[in-house]
């Protein structure tokens, strides 16, 4: 993919890239991998070096019945086990997954072009989602059990869902089938899980590694586009939910199709993170801040660091700062170092959307005051990218370009300072920098976003929960609050009179 860069940024590449381990060829059905059942296959690239790593299944509404009915034939015994014994099935796969680290962030980062510091993160963060959920699991609270009413004794039973349908994205194939499968297995259920089409390499990988622990029928996982897989698993009538982390479009159509069935949805979509850089914070800590969450993972993160609101009065120290920090993000594919910061776009496809969006600012006029442009050589390779002097209401203020790439707006009052960060239809997640004890406080409450940072950005822990409101979804993942998500309570009331 050769297109023009400019001098101050060039793509490290790798002398010799370890080899990955790549996953049987089918769907995994019932325990074990199955012939799919048509011949149709798709090509997965490592989008670093454009090289086909291996074809997959193009699943079938046919496969997705089969996973679904051998979710529903394994859901009655599954639900039965005590939280401790899933418990101990999680805590094995945790164990598994650390004992595989190598060859799992091997496998990440060639699927998906990440550098060995956001592959490392993705698969400890994935151990330690497992282990949380294993713990969670036992430890629910409900209402006690009382006489609420004269003469009744009333007790409630928090129980399985039942077969849950899981839709999980590219940006992080593993962790956030972890996300997902941890907690729904932890609640009693059984589920049926599509991952993205262009990264599903490390999940199939995982059900290989995971087979013997898991009953069967209780795991199970089918490749496909979302046009056929994903719009089966969510309109199916024997998925009693069915959960996505994805684009808002992608949630809009999974929320309708379950409607025909009246079943639960939980949504995880695409934010626009605002950050919110006040006169009185520390400048220099901000620019930082920026530099490690606006560009995680090449940008592709729906609570990145991209829309930076800066009070006027600091605006040109902090983008001086920004730029300088920015200047330095080393470039490079998977195998080149461990101090590689940025990796490669996901795909071709999403390289060009990507490009598209930098060529939409420049005729908007805006200033690109570092980057902007491809990157030569094989590989979907952007420069790390600030767009500065950025007025209220631009289009790159509310469009989500997820990729490298930031903006850098002003404002002059506290009060403009809420109002345009939250005039954006995302909800997902923004941060707050300031000093001022009083401002940290109040700000963050004011802010429509389901995570608010006050002086960091994109810090997450399994016992807090992540998700959004507006057009980012609703439901949470991580916390506690994901295993109640993938609940259900009922209430038994027994008269004694």
């Amino acid at each position: 993919m050769t297109t023009s860069g400019t001098a101050l940024f060039t793509v490290r590449r790798a002398e010799a890239a370890p080899a990955p381990s790549l996953p049987p060829f089918g769907q995994f059905i019932d325990g074990g991998f199955t012939a799919p059942s048509s011949a149709a296959t798709s090509e997965v690239e490592n989008p670093a070096t454009e090289e086909v790593l291996m074809q997959v299944p193009d699943g079938s509404v046919e496969d997705v019945d089969a996973a679904v009915a051998a979710a529903v034939a394994a859901k009655a015994s599954w639900a039965a086990t005590t939280p401790k014994d899933r418990s101990a099935v999680l805590l094995r796969i945790a164990d598994i997954i650390e004992a595989n680290r190598g060859l799992l962030e091997t496998l990440e980062a060639a699927n998906t072009g990440k550098p060995a510091a956001v592959a490392e993160d993705d698969i400890s963060s994935a151990i330690d989602t497992f282990r949380f959920s294993a713990g969670a699991g036992r430890a629910f609270t409900t209402l006690g059990a009382d006489d609420y009413a004269e003469n009744h004794t009333s007790v409630i039973f928090r129980e399985p869902v039942g077969v849950v349908g899981v839709i999980t994205p590219w940006n992080y194939p593993l962790l956030m089938a972890a996300w997902k499968i941890a907690p729904i297995l932890a609640a009693g259920n059984t589920l049926v899980l599509k991952p993205s089409e262009q990264t599903p390499l490390t999940t199939l990988k995982l059900a290989e590694l995971i087979a013997d622990e898991v009953p069967a029928g209780v795991l199970n996982i089918i490749t496909g586009s979302g046009r056929i897989v994903g719009d089966r698993i969510s309109a199916h009538p024997d998925v009693d939910l069915v959960a996505i982390t994805g684009s808002v479009g992608s949630g809009q159509k999974v929320a309708a199709n379950a409607a025909s069935t009246v079943k639960r949805v939980h949504l995880e979509l695409g934010g626009k993170a605002p950050v919110v850089v006040f006169d009185d914070a520390d400048l220099e800590a901000a620019a930082r801040g920026v530099r490690e969450a606006g560009f995680w993972n090449g940008g592709q993160e729906c609570g990145a660091a991209c829309r930076v609101l800066v009070h006027e009065s600091v605006a040109e120290k902090f983008t001086e700062l920004l730029v300088r920090e920015v200047s330095e993000i080393s470039v490079g594919a998977p195998g080149a170092g461990d101090d590689v910061e940025i990796g490669s776009m996901i795909s071709g496809a999403h390289y060009k959307r990507v490009l598209a969006a930098l060529e939409d600012i420049r005729k908007e006029g805006l200033t690109i005051a570092v980057g902007g442009n491809a990157l030569e050589g094989p590989g979907y390779f952007i420069e790390p990218t600030v767009v500065t002097n950025v007025p209220a209401g631009a289009a790159i203020t509310s469009t989500e370009i997820f990729g490298p790439v930031v903006s850098v707006e002003t404002f002059g009052t506290d009060e403009e300072a809420v109002s345009r960060a939250n005039e954006t239809i995302y909800g997902l997640a923004a941060s707050v920098w300031t000093s001022n004890a009083a401002r940290s406080l109040s700000v963050p409450r004011q802010l429509d976003f389901g995570t608010v940072w006050v002086n960091s950005h994109l810090v997450i822990a399994n016992e807090v929960p992540w998700g959004g409101f507006k057009g980012s979804g609703y439901g949470r993942d991580l916390s506690i609050y994901a295993l109640e998500d993938f609940s259900r309570t009922k209430h038994v009331m027994y008269n004694r009179g």
